[in-house]
């Protein structure tokens, strides 16, 4: 009998603090776990100046994170999921031809 994956439970899944190397993007969830991924999956942050990297804030009572500076938003659950940022080459282009001019 095979059975379908579970749901990930993100219930108690909300990030406390952050933290960035420079190869790694560390969230620090309420419920003691810490997650940590290649900071290239997010192309923004990996691009991002040391300032920019560290202007952070939680939103929706820690259910993401947001960088407003580099108008990057990055959910738990994703995070929990494995997914990378699901932004196109377009758009990514698009976001270091706004830096330059910037």
């Amino acid at each position: 009998m095979s059975t379908s994956p579970s749901p990930i439970d993100v219930s108690e899944a909300r990030a406390q603090n952050v933290s960035l190397t420079e190869a790694a993007l560390v969230v620090e969830l309420i419920d003691g776990r810490t997650i940590t991924v290649p900071l290239i999956w997010y192309p923004r942050l990996a691009h991002g100046t040391l300032d920019e990297r560290a202007n952070w804030r939680l939103i929706g009572e820690g259910e993401g994170l947001h960088w407003p500076d580099l108008d990057e938003d990055i959910s738990v659950e994703g995070l929990l999921a494995g997914r990378r940022s699901g932004e196109t080459q377009a758009s990514l282009r698009r976001w270091f031809e706004s830096r330059k001019a910037g």
